[in-house]
């Protein structure tokens, strides 16, 4: 299966899931173990009023969506997904008007663990919001991106 295809079907199983939708993310790009998300700002998303701030909990449920996606485009991941422990990194507030986004690469897997780091910005690689590092499961039944059940 080509990015197009793994995209496209990446961009389904997010629309369907209801956490992801009301953040609004948008998955950007999928790749073979990869996956960039992205979350518009949103007011509805502030969590500091004083200083229009995202909440800290938009910035961990995109990495940890963004995490997931890249195991679950990994070619040696035979299905489905969860997240065993996610270490975030917080190094500053997202910029008030930006958008977030995530970049993820799955680097490791194991017959039954993958291992992931991402990052997330508000428009400059180079000053992070934040970053993670995490395990997830790799199920051996389950839905994969790109794969038929």
């Amino acid at each position: 299966m080509d990015n197009v295809e793994l995209l496209e079907l990446a961009r389904k199983m997010a629309h369907v899931i209801p956490h992801s939708r009301e953040l609004g993310m948008h998955i950007e790009d999928v790749g073979p173990g990869t996956a960039v998300i992205s979350v518009p700002y949103d007011t509805r998303l502030i969590g500091d009023p004083a200083t229009g701030v995202l909440h800290g909990g938009v910035i961990t449920a995109l990495l940890d969506g963004c995490c997931g996606t890249a195991v679950m485009t990994h070619p040696k991941a035979p299905g489905g997904t969860a997240t065993i422990d996610l270490r975030i990194d917080y190094m500053r507030g997202a910029k008030p008007g930006k958008t977030v986004t995530a970049r993820a690469e799955c680097y490791r897997i194991t017959q039954s663990v993958a291992f992931v780091r991402a990052v997330a910005d508000d428009g400059d690689p180079a000053d992070p919001v934040a970053q993670a590092n995490g395990a997830f499961t790799v199920e051996p039944n389950g839905t994969k991106i790109g794969k038929t059940p």
